[in-house]
């Protein structure tokens, strides 16, 4: 079943070197993005799904909003940012609490005062309790709540977002299109609009030669035999730097707010042109996200021939750039001619069906059994000794995408090569090709 909606977007801004994306990974509870004491050094917007207040957001680090930036690299940097803030339901506002504040502070308040949106003032770096009274100076920006924080020691952080997501709207009842929802992602410029269109049978999304042109995702409904799919076609995603545009920039998190909405995720790639680092990452993100994936290598019908590229080499490309995700099935389409489109939907039908499917407890404990006994586990440290890691029993515990808890003696000590083993047999024995799976490791003490 598909989320009901998508999540709100929480931006976190400042200006530069107030410790934005150090709050970042404090929230997000791993280092997603760069820490360093050059001011400037996030480039790009980074998202996090992160859970606060009892609701699920996508929290948005930015760089760091400079209102004197005109020209050149700063001046796309803070683009970037005030696109994030554009679309965003809640700001973040971080300060540096050590250096009090500042008149750039006071400026970009003005800014945030015009976008009309919930805004919470974070007042950073106040890692010991005596710095506590720096906040006093900050109350005069009149943003409420206002707290002071330390993102390098987690203190108030947590307390000061939550406070800030209870201040948002209580989601309102989506009515979903009922019916399989297809998320048709890629860099721009791949032929997203035009394969939307030809499924579709008419012109529903507009369609040009300049990358960037689908500025919003677009819901389309239409039948196949019976099943009803949602197609959602999404701006294009770019690689960071080449984002020229602030529509195209915003375009990207959009495809972002798609995925989360969607069952299955259509990636697009230019066959005739190859597959990029930028089509690498877009599949990644797919993935990332817990989506079956279907790779559609678009514009076949410039493969082969006098002037196109061998198709064996093609495929051959296509499997190896994606080898991180190599059961994804890869389907070979053309959107101008109409060929192979049809064979698109049998391979959604079928992934959404394997993403969902449930497995008895028993025909996992059998599973298992049979799996270990196979392939042992490499021993694991307990002090100074080695000892074998046993695992006891499996069982599921989510759909969309599946996910699975085995419990063992010491789950910190099995290997990443271990749980990619178990992975793919699981993928094997259950048909589960194709989706991604969510394998959890429990503890449990062997039976005296």
């Amino acid at each position: 079943m598909s989320p009901a909606a998508a999540p709100p977007i929480v931006a976190i801004v400042g200006r530069p070197n107030v410790g934005k994306s150090t709050l970042f990974n404090r929230y997000a509870g791993a280092n997603r993005a760069l820490v360093h004491d050059t001011p400037g050094l996030t480039r790009d917007r980074i998202v996090q799904a992160v859970e606060a207040a009892g609701r699920r957001i996508l929290l948005v680090d930015t760089a760091g909003l400079d209102p004197d930036a005109e020209a050149g690299l700063p001046a796309a940097v803070q683009a970037q940012a005030r696109v994030a803030v554009a679309e965003a339901d809640a700001v973040l506002f971080v300060v540096d609490g050590r250096a009090g504040l500042l008149p750039e502070d006071e400026r970009i308040v003005a800014e945030l005062r015009r976008t009309d949106k919930p805004v919470a003032l974070a007042v950073n770096k106040l890692d010991h309790p005596k710095h506590a009274e720096r906040v006093l100076d900050f109350h005069r920006l009149g943003l409420e709540p206002t707290a002071g924080i330390s993102a390098a020691h987690g203190h108030g952080a947590w307390d000061l977002l939550e406070t800030l997501v209870e201040r948002l709207p209580a989601p309102a009842p989506v009515e979903e299109e009922a019916g399989i929802r297809l998320a048709v992602i890629g860099r721009p410029n791949v032929g997203k609009s035009s394969l939307v269109n030809a499924l579709l049978g008419e012109e529903r999304v507009v369609v040009s030669n300049e990358p960037g042109t689908t500025r919003d995702a677009v819901d389309s409904v239409l039948v196949r035999d019976s099943q009803r799919y949602v197609l959602v076609d999404t701006a294009g995603l770019r690689r960071p730097g080449r984002r020229h545009s602030q529509s195209e920039r915003g375009g990207a998190l959009m495809a972002l707010r798609s995925l989360e909405r969607a069952d299955v995720a259509l990636v697009v790639i230019d066959a005739g042109e190859g597959v990029t680092d930028q089509d690498v990452r877009v599949a990644g993100l797919a993935r990332g996200r817990g989506r079956p994936v279907l790779v559609l290598a678009n514009q076949w019908d410039r493969v082969g021939g006098e002037d196109g590229p061998d198709p064996t080499r093609v495929r051959d490309e296509i499997a190896r750039r994606l080898r991180f995700m190599g059961d994804a099935p890869v389907q070979a389409v053309s959107a101008r001619t109409g060929s192979q489109l049809e064979r698109i939907f049998p391979w959604v039908t079928r992934l959404h069906a394997r993403a969902g499917r449930e497995i008895p407890t028993a025909e996992l404990n059998r599973w298992l059994e049979d799996a270990v006994g196979r392939h042992q586990p490499a021993l694991g440290e307990k002090g100074t000794r080695r000892r074998p890691i046993r695992f006891f029993y499996a069982t599921q515990t989510g759909v969309h995408p599946p996910t699975f808890t085995l419990f063992c003696t010491d789950p910190g000590a099995v290997k990443p090569g271990y749980r990619r083993y178990l992975e793919n047999r699981l993928r094997e024995h259950f048909d589960l090709a194709g989706v991604p799976l969510r394998l959890r490791l429990r503890a449990r003490r062997a039976p005296a």
